[in-house]
């Protein structure tokens, strides 16, 4: 007979055979060693084999064999009995420890005049998103007597647009780190003697703070608000609160700011709250207390103690970028619909850092940080390194780049010296507009549609610098695969002579594709590589005098338009307009969105918004910050790049230009008009299906204008009467660019 040793080894062989057949399935490997706290290096190690071989296991690709397969199965059963699948009232899973071990923050940076690159974190894991979204958080939490979660509040009528402006509050996805549960910001009010914070998802909490210090330690000890990292060397965004005017009162904020408050930007530095900030050691950047102010301390290790203010009474969220001009809807909004906008526009593009335009700055340097921690092999101490896909340092400008105040051309002109083509890039989008032809004039309508995110699209694959510029003299050859600024006379390019599909256009009815104005060149002119290399596509030989050129490229800005393009289409969605329609299903839900969702609309604006004012912030101007040829502090940006801004405003012209090209030859049709991204044709119906061509088929022609929602298709902007036109001609005394005053809706604002 066997003996009780002998039976335990058979049983334990047949347990082990069962661990070797039955594996949890690949998401739930890793949502159990992430909550662990486990790295797959460690998994590795322990179970002798190659890290990348876990990272396979956790995705499914395959699977593991003998005998790391019992092991693996041992350890997973183990972590599944300490760390249970989350219930569906409790949906938040548990967040991934960092792999490596951290290096201290710096304080947070001062504005752009004086912020150094800062000391970067290691990088950790990025969240996984939720699988499914859970609904609205309602019960209170435990363990934070000072701060109780209260369900989700109706919104009350504020004034006559709150009933229009407000709906009930949609579920809101939370945020899977636990550090960040309650969102990434929330908005502070007061009702009935209570302060409230309003956070996304619907969830209330009662704010304890008696004073202004005291709500900023509540912020970051216990309301648990801020936004995880968007790369994995990047850092942490830091909670926002956005005081509405009773909370201002509550926390002895003035309503409104003082004629001179308002030109400075910020409270005075005696103003009784600065003060009792400074009293409770907390310090503000070097902007002060302003519509959008950071309050701070030092970086304790890792651990930023930073929160940002918004005020929108001081003008935080101008209505030009983040509400309706004809019909504003923030000021009559309810806390609760203003954390559910504000906290989509954070879950889909960033947390905001002011403006949207700040915003899309902030965005591409959150997606490509400047620097990474780096181990020393030698004494295994870590410390900052430069990443090579990232601008990462301030380099020497190029004269022709810089607009007319830079101190780099002080001595070089007269003071009110207009710089020439061949003294200055001038890489600008379209404003150019014709007379209309007899045969036009019979046309009843002008109908003009607009390229959707059209600065963002013409971002998408395009390559730019990332290094100092390096200066080519000599007659240098065009070289299309390096960014830069060339000096070539393109006056010898006649598109009259183009064949587009076997077919020539009348050049004398399409704009030139190398001047903003549509005039044709007429002699050397500083181009950026894009619009050069166009001329070579179109066949004619350049010969440039000279170059300045960046031999470190990148695409560096390809994950910031797919972040904004992934933002703006999800937003779109929301509002019934999907990919997936076209033609007159795509006009008719165009058309039915706005009143779909009115806070969504907003966001859409605000999104759009972002990608244009990002574009614009690489040429910040001085805005008589300073006297004329003295540096302002953009300059200090590593950011400040007017060469990448050049090349993507340069692609816009150009992709539309293309565009014209093929609808020119595919249907004898040519624009009247041209403002920004907005292109205005004669027709003979109301609507864009009556003139954008289409093959016999029903599909539009290739390589013309194509109706859809999409980043770089278009979209109807509006109609008007060729008599409305000519009016406007005979009452300017000439030809007047029409195209930006067709408009259906006039708080659409286009790009």
């Amino acid at each position: 007979m066997a003996t009780e040793n002998e039976l335990f080894s058979a049983v334990d062989a047949l347990l082990e055979q069962v661990a070797q057949d039955v594996l949890p399935p690949p998401a739930e490997r890793r949502r159990l060693r992430t909550a662990a706290g486990l790295s797959q290096e460690q998994i590795a190690t322990a179970l002798g084999t190659r890290r990348e071989a876990v990272g396979n296991w956790e995705s499914g690709r395959t699977e593991p064999r003998p005998p790391q397969r019992a092991a693996y199965a041992r350890l997973l059963e183990t972590l599944a009995a300490r760390f249970p699948a989350p219930t569906p009232e409790d949906p938040t899973p548990q967040q991934p420890a960092p792999e490596q071990p951290t290096v201290p923050e710096p304080t947070p940076p001062p504005p752009a005049s004086t912020a150094a690159a800062p000391t970067p974190t290691p990088p950790a894991p990025a969240p996984e998103p939720a699988a499914t979204t859970p609904p609205p958080r309602t019960a209170a939490r435990g363990g934070r007597p000072s701060s109780t979660a209260r369900g989700a509040r109706p919104s009350s009528s504020r004034g006559p647009a709150a009933k229009k402006a407000t709906k009930p509050t949609a579920p809101h996805q939370p945020a899977t780190d636990p550090r960040f549960e309650n969102g990434p910001l929330a908005v502070v009010d007061c009702e009935d003697g209570q302060t409230l914070a309003y956070c996304v998802g619907g969830l209330v909490l009662d704010v304890p703070a008696k004073s202004l210090p005291a709500l900023v330690e509540w912020t970051l000890t216990e309301a648990r608000l801020g936004q995880a990292r968007l790369h994995r060397n990047g850092r942490d965004a830091d909670p926002l609160l956005v005081l509405t005017p009773a909370a201002l009162e509550r926390y002895g904020l003035p309503a409104a700011l003082s004629d001179e408050e308002r030109r400075a930007g910020r409270l005075k530095d005696s103003h009784k709250a600065v003060k009792q900030l400074l009293r409770a050691e907390w310090r503000l950047t070097q902007r002060g207390f302003g519509p959008w102010a950071r309050i701070y301390r030092p970086a304790d290790g890792a651990r930023r103690n930073c929160v940002q203010l918004c005020v929108p009474a001081w003008h935080a969220l101008d209505a030009r970028e983040w509400d309706r001009k004809d019909a504003p809807l923030l000021p009559d909004m309810h806390p609760a619909d203003l954390a559910r906008y504000l906290g989509a526009y954070a879950e889909r593009v960033m947390t905001p850092r002011g403006t949207t335009a700040v915003t899309g700055l902030e965005l591409m340097t959150a997606l490509r940080p400047p620097t990474r921690a780096e181990r020393d092999g030698t004494t295994g101490e870590w410390h900052k390194a430069f990443n090579a896909d990232a601008l990462t340092q301030v380099y020497d400008v190029v004269p022709c780049e810089v607009p007319d105040e830079h101190p780099v051309l002080k001595g070089v002109h007269a003071r009110h010296h207009l710089r020439t083509p061949a003294e200055m890039l001038m890489e600008e989008p379209y404003d150019w507009c014709r007379p209309l032809t007899d045969d036009e004039c019979m046309r009843p309508y002008l109908v003009a549609v607009d390229v959707n995110m059209a600065f963002a699209a013409a971002a998408n694959g395009l390559t730019v610098g990332l290094d100092g510029p390096t200066h080519l003299t000599g007659g240098p050859r065009f070289d299309p695969s390096l960014p830069g600024s060339w000096l070539v006379d393109l006056s010898h390019v006649d598109l009259s002579r183009v064949r587009i599909d076997g077919r020539t256009v009348d050049a004398d009815r399409l704009p030139s594709p190398f001047t903003p104005k549509g005039d044709h060149p007429t002699g050397p002119a500083w181009y950026a590589t894009p619009t050069v290399a166009y001329a070579v596509e179109l066949g004619f030989d350049v010969a440039p005098v000279e170059a300045y050129v960046r031999h470190r490229t990148g695409r560096y800005l390809d994950p910031w338009y797919k972040r904004l393009r992934d933002a703006y289409v999800t937003t779109m969605a929301d509002l019934g307009v999907t990919t997936a329609v076209g033609g007159r299903e795509f006009l008719e839900a165009m058309a039915a969105a706005r009143d779909v969702d009115p806070t969504m609309a907003l966001l859409v604006n605000a999104i759009k918004s972002t990608a244009k004012g990002g574009i614009g912030k690489l040429r910040q101007r001085s805005r008589g910050q300073v006297p004329f040829y003295e540096p302002w502090p953009a300059l200090a940006r590593e950011t400040w790049r007017p060469d990448i801004r050049a090349a993507v405003l340069a692609n816009v012209r150009i992709g539309i230009h293309r565009k014209l090209m093929k609808t020119a030859a595919a249907a004898d049709l040519y624009p009247v008009a041209i403002g920004t991204d907005a292109v205005v044709y004669p027709s003979t119906g109301p609507g864009p299906l009556d003139f954008l061509p289409y093959t016999a088929d029903g599909k539009p022609v290739p390589g013309t204008f194509r109706l859809g929602i999409s980043p770089g298709m278009v979209k109807h902007q509006g109609t008007r009467t060729v008599l409305w036109a000519e009016a406007l001609f005979e009452e300017h005394g000439g030809v007047f660019n029409v195209a930006n005053l067709i408009k259906n809706d006039t708080a659409e604002e286009g790009e």
